[in-house]
C-alpha cells in the first residue's frame, strides 16, 4: 500500500512529459548536469589548493615522519 509499482512511476512521468514538455526537460537535465559538473570541480580546486601550503606557512606533516632536530640554548637570554 505504501510502496508505488512500475505502472505508477510510468504514469508519473508520462504526465510530467505532457505538462513540460521534452525540450524543456532536456534543458532542466542540461543544467543540472553542468551544475553538478562545476560543483564537482569547485571541489576538487578548493581540495587542491588547501593541499598546498601558503607562503609562510608551514605545511602539515604526514603521518608516520620522523622529525630530527637539535634544540640550542640561545646565549643572549
Amino acid at each position: 500500500m505504501g510502496s508505488f509499482s512500475i505502472w505508477h512511476w510510468l504514469i508519473v512521468l508520462l504526465i510530467v512529459v505532457l505538462v513540460f514538455g521534452t525540450k524543456k526537460l532536456k534543458n532542466i537535465g542540461q543544467d543540472l548536469g553542468g551544475a553538478v559538473r562545476g560543483f564537482k570541480e569547485g571541489m576538487k580546486a578548493g581540495d587542491e589548493a588547501a593541499d598546498t601550503p601558503k607562503e609562510g606557512e608551514v605545511p602539515p606533516q604526514k603521518i608516520g615522519t620522523t622529525i630530527d632536530a637539535e634544540v640550542k640554548k640561545d646565549k643572549a637570554v
